[in-house]
């Protein structure tokens, strides 16, 4: 995958860190592991990690599995 020509402005970077840890804390409140959440999703707990460390973030898909695991809609992971 070809690598951005200009670093992600701070916004997103910051949205990056909402995201993770918004998934992190809807994984706990449902008493799901990262290798639960992993396995309801059907990503790899790795992914799981990086994403709630901010280390990478979703694409679209990848969000809609996370929300289906933890039986939400989309939108709930990314609202404030």
């Amino acid at each position: 995958m070809p690598r951005r020509r200009t670093p992600l402005p701070d916004w997103i970077l910051t949205r990056r860190v909402t995201l993770g840890h918004r998934i992190a804390a809807l994984r706990r409140e449902r008493g799901y592991s990262q290798d639960d959440l992993a396995e309801r999703s059907g990503l790899e707990r790795r992914t799981i990690q990086r994403y709630e460390n901010a280390a990478s973030s979703p694409g679209f898909a990848e969000l809609l599995l996370i929300a289906d695991a933890l039986n939400l809609h989309v939108t709930a992971l990314l609202d404030d």
